[in-house]
């Protein structure tokens, strides 16, 4: 298993801008970028689903109709819908970003507690952690396909898709990948060569490498799908750092967040060489991130800190 220890890093002076959250405690979860530019986002501790104008930096919030049902996920369809998973009350909602008005699926027993979603060609994936399940919703007809992980406890997480239209999950409670098969349903499963591996988010890269997140033993990792070799990095703070979200900039650089460090890490896997970016607000932890590649910026849910933050990869 091709490993690098802890390689030379460049501290860069924080590029980060951070919107305060004027609602009172509230928890930033996951951010999503519309096509409009604006950033949307959940407030998982207020069950609102919250709007941010980058340009003025005004916010808004909407109530979620179920009360206390717990955003946690969200992502944004090419025609500006809104989807999030309300992990609380087993159920999908979508915000009509022109009116604000919010249309609720209610998901079965077997795919409660939904976690990350993905539109996907015009339905909505999405894993559910706790019932080691995965599905699909139709919003057009609220039909719901559910599928079981093959592995028991696999704790099913980070959901994204790839160039070639699988979908890949990180499968938090194994060192597995899976790569599932959008048609049936099916998941292939990828073993990562370190037992106690726990990869928690993903990102796939424009040539179909899978990065991804090791969250347990502070380690950013690469599979290639087409041969299954495994490469892996030590992530600058090293085991205890926690990487968590992640994503990939227009330049191809791999960014993600150690969790329990306070910063941002950018990757260049052609110099493999670490940049670390300060987080300004103490006690931030991104659990998930949104990349704006047009603009080369980063969006970060700045949790425990009620604020969203904005990385400009732009500037020197």
């Amino acid at each position: 298993m091709p490993s690098t220890p802890n390689t030379p890093t460049t501290p860069t002076t924080s590029r980060i801008t951070e919107y305060l959250i004027p609602r009172a405690g509230a928890f930033p979860h996951d951010p999503a970028l519309a096509p409009d530019g604006t950033v949307w986002y959940t407030d998982q501790n207020n069950s609102y689903i919250g709007r941010l104008n980058p340009a003025s930096g005004s916010i808004t919030d909407i109530a979620t109709p179920t009360s206390g049902s717990g955003p946690h996920g969200i992502d944004v369809a090419p025609d500006g819908f809104v989807y999030y998973t309300a992990q609380s009350r087993a159920i999908i909602g979508r915000v009509d970003p022109r009116t604000n008005a919010i249309t609720e699926f209610r998901l079965p027993a077997e795919t409660a507690n939904p976690h990350t979603p993905l539109v996907f060609r015009g339905k909505v994936w999405f894993t559910a952690e706790g019932n080691n399940t995965y599905g699909e919703l139709d919003p057009a007809t609220g039909t719901v396909r559910t599928f079981r992980c093959p592995t028991a406890n696999s704790l099913p997480y980070g959901l994204r898709a790839a160039p070639d239209g699988l979908l890949w999950i990180a499968l938090f409670g194994t060192n597995k990948l899976g790569r599932v098969d959008p048609v049936s349903g099916a998941m292939t499963e990828f073993t990562l060569p370190a037992a106690a591996a726990r990869p928690r988010r993903l990102e796939v890269a424009a040539d179909g490498m899978v990065w991804y997140t090791d969250y347990s033993r502070g380690y950013l990792g690469r599979l290639n799908p087409a041969t299954r070799e495994v490469r892996e990095w030590r992530s600058p703070s090293g085991t205890g750092s926690a990487p968590y979200g992640i994503a990939i900039s227009k330049d191809g650089r791999v960014w993600y967040n150690e969790s329990t460090a306070n910063q941002m890490i950018g990757f260049d896997s052609q110099s493999e060489q670490f940049e670390t970016v300060r987080i300004p607000t103490a006690g931030s932890i991104v659990r998930n991130v949104a990349s704006d590649v047009a603009n080369q910026r980063i969006w970060l849910a700045l949790s425990g800190t009620q604020r969203i933050g904005k990385l400009d990869l732009a500037r020197p």
